[in-house]
Protein backbone atom coordinates (compact mmCIF):
# COMPACT_ATOMS: atom_id res chain seq x y z
CA UNK A 1 0.00 0.00 0.00
CA UNK A 2 1.06 3.09 -1.09
CA UNK A 3 0.72 6.01 1.46
CA UNK A 4 0.66 9.71 0.14
CA UNK A 5 0.01 12.58 2.67
CA UNK A 6 0.77 16.34 2.57
CA UNK A 7 0.00 18.47 5.16
CA UNK A 8 1.61 21.98 3.59
CA UNK A 9 -0.37 22.74 0.63
CA UNK A 10 -0.23 25.85 -1.65
CA UNK A 11 -2.08 29.22 -1.96
CA UNK A 12 -4.83 28.67 -4.05
CA UNK A 13 -6.01 32.08 -6.04
CA UNK A 14 -5.20 35.28 -5.46
CA UNK A 15 -8.83 36.28 -5.32
CA UNK A 16 -9.20 34.12 -1.98
CA UNK A 17 -8.07 35.72 0.80
CA UNK A 18 -8.97 33.07 3.51
CA UNK A 19 -6.01 30.89 2.52
CA UNK A 20 -7.96 27.78 0.88
CA UNK A 21 -5.16 25.62 0.14
CA UNK A 22 -4.36 22.56 -1.87
CA UNK A 23 -3.25 19.68 0.05
CA UNK A 24 -3.29 16.33 -2.50
CA UNK A 25 -3.67 17.06 -6.43
CA UNK A 26 -2.98 14.57 -9.59
CA UNK A 27 -4.75 14.15 -12.59
CA UNK A 28 -7.77 12.73 -11.06
CA UNK A 29 -8.65 14.25 -7.90
CA UNK A 30 -8.09 17.50 -5.62
CA UNK A 31 -7.95 17.50 -2.15
CA UNK A 32 -8.72 21.03 -0.62
CA UNK A 33 -8.29 22.44 3.19
CA UNK A 34 -11.41 24.46 3.70
CA UNK A 35 -11.50 27.52 6.00
CA UNK A 36 -14.20 27.21 7.98
CA UNK A 37 -17.39 29.75 7.03
CA UNK A 38 -16.41 29.10 3.33
CA UNK A 39 -19.69 27.17 1.32
CA UNK A 40 -18.47 24.23 0.04
CA UNK A 41 -20.37 24.36 -3.21
CA UNK A 42 -22.39 27.46 -4.27
CA UNK A 43 -25.95 28.20 -3.32
CA UNK A 44 -29.04 29.51 -4.40
CA UNK A 45 -29.29 33.06 -5.09
CA UNK A 46 -25.69 34.04 -3.60
CA UNK A 47 -22.79 35.07 -4.95
CA UNK A 48 -20.54 34.15 -2.11
CA UNK A 49 -17.24 32.65 -3.06
CA UNK A 50 -16.88 28.49 -2.20
CA UNK A 51 -14.64 26.16 -2.39
CA UNK A 52 -16.31 24.30 -5.73
CA UNK A 53 -16.13 28.41 -7.43
CA UNK A 54 -12.95 28.52 -6.21
CA UNK A 55 -10.78 25.41 -7.17
CA UNK A 56 -13.59 25.80 -11.01
CA UNK A 57 -11.77 28.84 -11.71
CA UNK A 58 -7.88 27.61 -11.08
CA UNK A 59 -8.54 24.69 -13.17
CA UNK A 60 -10.24 26.33 -16.14
CA UNK A 61 -6.94 28.06 -17.09
CA UNK A 62 -5.89 24.40 -17.66
CA UNK A 63 -8.81 23.29 -19.46
CA UNK A 64 -9.91 21.04 -16.16
CA UNK A 65 -12.83 20.81 -14.33
CA UNK A 66 -13.85 20.03 -10.44
CA UNK A 67 -16.50 17.81 -9.34
CA UNK A 68 -18.55 17.37 -5.62
CA UNK A 69 -17.37 14.12 -4.25
CA UNK A 70 -18.43 14.88 -0.48
CA UNK A 71 -19.44 18.15 1.43
CA UNK A 72 -18.41 19.33 4.90
CA UNK A 73 -20.66 22.31 6.57
CA UNK A 74 -19.89 25.71 5.92
CA UNK A 75 -19.13 26.53 9.36
CA UNK A 76 -16.39 23.15 9.57
CA UNK A 77 -12.57 23.19 8.51
CA UNK A 78 -10.64 21.35 7.02
CA UNK A 79 -10.42 18.39 4.52
CA UNK A 80 -12.48 18.48 1.12
CA UNK A 81 -12.04 16.13 -2.03
CA UNK A 82 -12.98 17.21 -5.84
CA UNK A 83 -12.66 14.95 -8.87
CA UNK A 84 -11.39 16.52 -12.19
CA UNK A 85 -13.23 14.10 -14.40
CA UNK A 86 -16.89 12.51 -14.19
CA UNK A 87 -15.58 8.54 -14.21
CA UNK A 88 -13.05 9.86 -11.20
CA UNK A 89 -16.57 11.59 -9.70
CA UNK A 90 -18.56 8.39 -9.68
CA UNK A 91 -15.77 6.19 -8.75
CA UNK A 92 -15.45 7.68 -5.54
CA UNK A 93 -18.88 8.70 -4.44
CA UNK A 94 -19.51 4.81 -4.60
CA UNK A 95 -16.64 4.88 -2.08
CA UNK A 96 -18.84 7.09 0.35
CA UNK A 97 -21.69 5.36 -0.68
CA UNK A 98 -20.35 2.75 0.35
CA UNK A 99 -18.65 4.56 3.57
CA UNK A 100 -15.43 2.70 2.84
CA UNK A 101 -13.03 6.41 3.19
CA UNK A 102 -11.88 7.37 6.67
CA UNK A 103 -12.73 10.12 7.93
CA UNK A 104 -11.76 12.10 10.51
CA UNK A 105 -12.78 15.09 12.30
CA UNK A 106 -11.63 16.63 15.33
CA UNK A 107 -14.37 18.60 17.84
CA UNK A 108 -14.11 20.56 21.02
CA UNK A 109 -17.13 19.39 22.98
CA UNK A 110 -18.79 20.52 26.47
CA UNK A 111 -17.99 19.06 29.45
CA UNK A 112 -16.19 15.44 30.08
CA UNK A 113 -17.82 11.99 28.52
CA UNK A 114 -18.17 9.32 30.70
CA UNK A 115 -15.99 6.89 28.22
CA UNK A 116 -12.57 7.76 26.71
CA UNK A 117 -13.90 6.33 23.70
CA UNK A 118 -17.25 4.77 22.60
CA UNK A 119 -20.05 4.55 19.80
CA UNK A 120 -23.14 6.94 19.07
CA UNK A 121 -25.93 5.61 17.17
CA UNK A 122 -28.68 7.89 16.41
CA UNK A 123 -31.60 8.01 14.08
CA UNK A 124 -32.22 11.42 12.26
CA UNK A 125 -35.25 13.09 10.23
CA UNK A 126 -34.29 15.78 8.26
CA UNK A 127 -36.93 19.23 8.20
CA UNK A 128 -35.35 21.61 6.01
CA UNK A 129 -31.84 22.46 7.01
CA UNK A 130 -32.67 20.80 10.54
CA UNK A 131 -31.61 17.56 11.88
CA UNK A 132 -34.24 16.34 14.48
CA UNK A 133 -33.51 13.07 16.73
CA UNK A 134 -35.90 10.93 16.19
CA UNK A 135 -36.35 7.07 16.58
CA UNK A 136 -35.95 3.65 14.24
CA UNK A 137 -39.35 3.43 14.37
CA UNK A 138 -39.72 6.48 12.08
CA UNK A 139 -40.14 5.57 8.39
CA UNK A 140 -38.51 8.78 7.34
CA UNK A 141 -35.38 8.22 9.62
CA UNK A 142 -32.03 8.02 9.00
CA UNK A 143 -29.42 5.78 11.16
CA UNK A 144 -26.66 7.85 12.17
CA UNK A 145 -23.24 6.21 13.71
CA UNK A 146 -19.85 7.16 14.64
CA UNK A 147 -17.16 6.66 16.82
CA UNK A 148 -15.26 8.96 19.03
CA UNK A 149 -12.21 8.82 21.61
CA UNK A 150 -10.82 11.46 23.55
CA UNK A 151 -7.39 12.76 23.10
CA UNK A 152 -7.38 15.49 25.91
CA UNK A 153 -9.80 16.39 28.93
CA UNK A 154 -9.64 20.45 29.33
CA UNK A 155 -11.21 23.03 31.26
CA UNK A 156 -15.25 22.24 30.91
CA UNK A 157 -14.58 20.48 27.87
CA UNK A 158 -13.04 17.51 25.30
CA UNK A 159 -11.10 17.58 22.49
CA UNK A 160 -12.28 14.32 20.95
CA UNK A 161 -11.11 12.42 17.67
CA UNK A 162 -14.36 11.28 15.70
CA UNK A 163 -14.47 8.72 13.18
CA UNK A 164 -17.55 8.48 10.58
CA UNK A 165 -19.58 5.44 9.90
CA UNK A 166 -22.19 7.10 8.22
CA UNK A 167 -21.99 10.48 6.98
CA UNK A 168 -25.65 12.45 7.11
CA UNK A 169 -25.46 16.26 7.24
CA UNK A 170 -24.41 17.57 10.90
CA UNK A 171 -24.47 14.72 12.07
CA UNK A 172 -21.47 15.08 14.91
CA UNK A 173 -22.91 18.02 15.70
CA UNK A 174 -26.25 16.76 16.36
CA UNK A 175 -24.94 13.46 17.96
CA UNK A 176 -22.79 15.19 20.28
CA UNK A 177 -25.56 17.17 21.45
CA UNK A 178 -27.63 14.97 21.98
CA UNK A 179 -25.82 13.33 24.94
CA UNK A 180 -25.57 16.55 26.76
CA UNK A 181 -22.10 17.18 24.74
CA UNK A 182 -22.57 20.30 22.46
CA UNK A 183 -19.61 21.24 20.11
CA UNK A 184 -18.62 24.28 21.38
CA UNK A 185 -19.96 27.22 19.28
CA UNK A 186 -22.32 25.32 17.37
CA UNK A 187 -25.90 27.78 17.86
CA UNK A 188 -27.44 25.68 15.67
CA UNK A 189 -27.92 22.80 17.86
CA UNK A 190 -27.54 24.43 21.01
CA UNK A 191 -28.85 27.93 21.72
CA UNK A 192 -26.36 28.67 24.73
CA UNK A 193 -23.69 28.60 22.58
CA UNK A 194 -24.44 32.22 21.22
CA UNK A 195 -23.17 33.03 24.02
CA UNK A 196 -19.52 31.53 23.59
CA UNK A 197 -17.03 34.35 22.69
CA UNK A 198 -13.14 32.65 21.69
CA UNK A 199 -14.25 31.02 18.72
CA UNK A 200 -17.03 32.44 16.26
CA UNK A 201 -18.09 29.18 14.45
CA UNK A 202 -18.52 25.56 15.30
CA UNK A 203 -15.32 23.67 16.67
CA UNK A 204 -15.31 21.00 14.18
CA UNK A 205 -12.11 20.77 11.93
CA UNK A 206 -11.92 17.32 9.00
CA UNK A 207 -8.25 16.77 10.15
CA UNK A 208 -8.26 13.42 8.26
CA UNK A 209 -9.50 11.33 5.06
CA UNK A 210 -8.42 8.28 3.38
CA UNK A 211 -9.81 6.54 0.19
CA UNK A 212 -8.80 4.61 -2.34
CA UNK A 213 -7.20 6.51 -5.49
CA UNK A 214 -10.30 6.19 -8.41
CA UNK A 215 -7.11 5.03 -10.96
CA UNK A 216 -4.16 3.59 -9.23
CA UNK A 217 -6.02 1.73 -6.34
CA UNK A 218 -3.69 3.06 -4.63
CA UNK A 219 -4.63 4.13 -0.47
CA UNK A 220 -4.07 8.04 -0.23
CA UNK A 221 -3.99 9.45 2.97
CA UNK A 222 -4.43 13.78 3.92
CA UNK A 223 -3.50 14.65 7.29
CA UNK A 224 -4.75 18.84 7.78
CA UNK A 225 -3.59 20.37 11.35
CA UNK A 226 -6.95 22.75 12.91
CA UNK A 227 -6.52 26.41 12.16
CA UNK A 228 -5.07 29.24 14.29
CA UNK A 229 -9.20 29.50 15.60
CA UNK A 230 -9.67 26.55 16.22
CA UNK A 231 -6.02 25.87 18.70
CA UNK A 232 -6.78 29.21 19.95
CA UNK A 233 -9.65 27.80 21.39
CA UNK A 234 -8.21 24.62 22.99
CA UNK A 235 -5.07 26.75 24.25
CA UNK A 236 -7.88 28.71 26.18
CA UNK A 237 -8.97 25.43 26.99
CA UNK A 238 -6.23 24.39 28.74
CA UNK A 239 -4.46 22.42 25.71
CA UNK A 240 -0.80 22.03 25.73
CA UNK A 241 0.81 23.93 22.83
CA UNK A 242 2.27 20.80 20.79
CA UNK A 243 2.07 19.48 16.82
CA UNK A 244 -1.12 17.12 16.20
CA UNK A 245 -1.17 13.68 15.69
CA UNK A 246 -1.99 12.68 12.11
CA UNK A 247 -4.67 10.02 11.30
CA UNK A 248 -4.60 6.62 12.23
Amino acid sequence: MRRIQSSVGRRLGKQDRRQLRVLYQDDAVVVLNKPAKMLAVPTDNSDLPSALSLLSEELESKRQRAYVVHRIDRLTSGILLFAKTWPDREALVQQFIRHTPVREYLAAVRGHLRFDEGSLAHYFRQEGMFQRVTSERDPKSDRAELRYSVEHRLKGASLVRVSLVTGLQNQIRVQFSAIGHPVIGDRKYSPPEKLERRITRVALHAAHLQFIHPRSGDTVCVDCEPPPDFQALLKALGRPIRPFAGGS
